[in-house]
């Protein structure tokens, strides 16, 4: 009995041996591949993790700066973060945030050039919206009209479209051209929510047109 045992295990080997000569490098491939790939899944999350913790940090030091009021701290923090971060949303954040507060200081062209940088750099296409309305305020404060309609172009979250027709019909208005400019408000006036805030300043504007913002409504027709 012990024999016959002996022959079935050894016929068993036998094939395992077989099974591994055909497939085990296949097999070695494989495991290599899916060990290989969970490390490097691991490697990743790893270096996503530290990435953000020096951008916040980073980030932070932009803050400070800005409450301290120090332009000069806030452009070389600025300026690590974009070389070093300029894919995060702290990179994106930071340049909205140096750019109000450059043009506070009145360092007008640091300040476009900062919101420059989020228009172009920015991999948040929100940001990069926020970032051109903020550049078609400053051209319009500088009178540039032409450039400022420039700055506008082009697409931007849907949720943006309004806030652009809107400040497109300030720069038209801006140049005397009151009939484009209250198309561009009606626009934005019909694109917006019934509850929200920013509507009734369109409102305002539309009034100053001799526009009943009432009549633009679908149940007024």
């Amino acid at each position: 009995m012990a024999k016959h045992l002996d022959l079935e295990e050894q016929e068993q080997i036998d094939q395992i041996k077989h099974f591994w000569a055909q497939y085990g490098n296949w097999i070695s491939w494989v495991l290599i591949v899916v060990f290989g790939s969970f490390a490097a899944w691991n490697g990743w999350n790893y270096w996503q993790r530290t990435q953000g913790v020096k951008a916040a940090a980073l980030y932070d030091e932009v803050d400070r700066a800005v409450l301290a009021r120090d332009t000069e701290r806030l452009e070389r923090a600025l300026a690590d973060l974009q070389s070093g971060f300029g894919g995060t949303t702290f990179a994106s954040q930071a340049a909205l945030l140096a750019g109000k507060t450059l043009f506070d200081a009145g360092q007008v062209d640091k300040a476009r050039a900062a919101l420059t940088w989020a228009s172009e750099k920015s991999a948040d296409p929100s940001y990069k919206a926020v970032a051109r309305l903020r550049l078609a305020a400053l051209d319009v404060e500088a009178q540039a009209f032409d450039q400022a309609l420039k700055t506008l172009d082009g697409s931007v979250p849907k949720s943006f479209e309004p806030l652009v027709a809107d400040r497109r019909g300030d720069v038209l208005m801006a140049q005397g051209k009151a009939d484009e400019a209250r198309a561009q408000y009606e626009a934005a006036w019909k694109a917006l929510g019934d509850r929200t805030e920013y509507r009734r300043l369109v409102e305002v504007k539309l009034a100053a047109l001799g526009v009943d913002a009432a009549s633009l409504s679908p149940t007024a027709r």
